[in-house]
């Protein structure tokens, strides 16, 4: 395969580019052939990119791009000699391709043969599903933090958002996961004096500070850490897990109530009752009810439409 990045420009316009949009004009429908095909190839680009992202290989990409502006700018200033060598180089690009990106190039056919196509299209999981793995896990290091009496308090964002709690925190954007949230609480680190905030299924801060609850008929022996979770439960529509430091008892705050020493399973159901369920239901029935909209406007734009070609028959 040779590539000349000094080949005469003109030419190729003229004998390429023009004659494809003379074709387009006489035949417009290949028009949209070539839109598809060219969101194809972008769409194709952009997984590649996002696939080599943070790679070595990332790195192998910046040097090849410079190299092949550095060929054309050689063609373009009539630089022969070293056209000629950068060329020559060229040539053998696609078998250095091949062995440079073989470790890329093995993955994505290795995930083209398994269940994984879909990630590799970068389709992930829907929210649903992703929110109730997130409650697992949540859960997983709620008992963990019980079983070793480590103090705990963790956040679920929902609908309101809680931007100014995050920001008082240290910035995580993590991967829930129980490893990591029963680390942030391992006492005598950096992390685990305040509350971590999980926002749009990430971590999104650690070592948070929250509003306090001060009402009167809070129990007295509620120390700081049930106050923090009633008190944001109260100024947002959060849900707090709270494990204790003195009984390892795992308590939910929700609405400004908090539900005390609750078992895993009861744990479970609440959270996904309350983050899952509800939520999106209430979003299935809203999508419903849009489209049981947009056929009654149809099903009467239809009817209005025979009535008058009826009336326009009759005259």
């Amino acid at each position: 395969m040779i590539i000349n990045l000094g080949m005469n420009w003109e030419k190729f316009y003229t004998e390429n580019i023009l004659a494809y949009i003379k074709s387009l004009q006489e035949n417009p429908f290949e028009l949209v052939t070539l839109i598809v095909d060219i969101a194809i190839v972008i769409f194709l680009l952009y997984c590649f990119l996002k696939m080599v992202r943070g790679s070595r290989a990332w790195q192998l990409i910046k040097g090849i791009v410079l190299f092949v502006i550095a060929t054309w700018v050689s063609g373009l200033l009539n630089l022969k000699i070293l056209n000629w060598i950068l060329t020559g180089i060229m040539n053998l690009g696609v078998i250095a391709i091949i062995v440079i990106f073989q470790p890329e190039l093995r993955r994505a056919l290795e995930q083209l043969g398994t269940n994984k196509f879909t990630k590799f299209f970068g389709i992930d999981k829907d929210l649903a599903t992703r929110t109730k793995e997130d409650i697992y896990k949540i859960v997983i290091a709620a008992m963990e933090l019980s079983k070793a009496k480590t103090g705990a308090l963790i956040v679920i964002e929902r609908d309101i958002k809680i931007q100014d709690i995050i920001s008082t925190g240290i910035p995580m954007d993590a991967e829930v996961s129980p490893q990591l949230l029963v680390n942030i609480f391992e006492p005598k680190t950096p992390l685990h004096d305040g509350a971590v905030v999980i926002s749009n299924n990430k971590i999104a801060a650690a070592a948070c500070v929250l509003p306090l609850a001060d009402d009167n008929d809070i129990a007295k022996e509620l120390g700081t850490r049930h106050r923090a979770a009633i008190g944001i439960s109260k100024e947002s529509d959060s849900i707090v897990v709270v494990v204790s430091e003195e009984t390892g008892k795992v308590s939910v705050a929700k609405d400004g109530t908090l539900i005390a020493d609750v078992r895993e399973d009861v744990l479970k159901k609440i959270l996904i009752s309350n983050i899952v369920t509800k939520r999106f239901a209430t979003e299935k029935k809203e999508r419903a009810s849009q489209l049981k909209k947009i056929r009654e406007k149809i099903r009467n734009n239809k009817k209005s439409e025979e009535k008058n070609s009826q009336e326009e028959n009759k005259e």
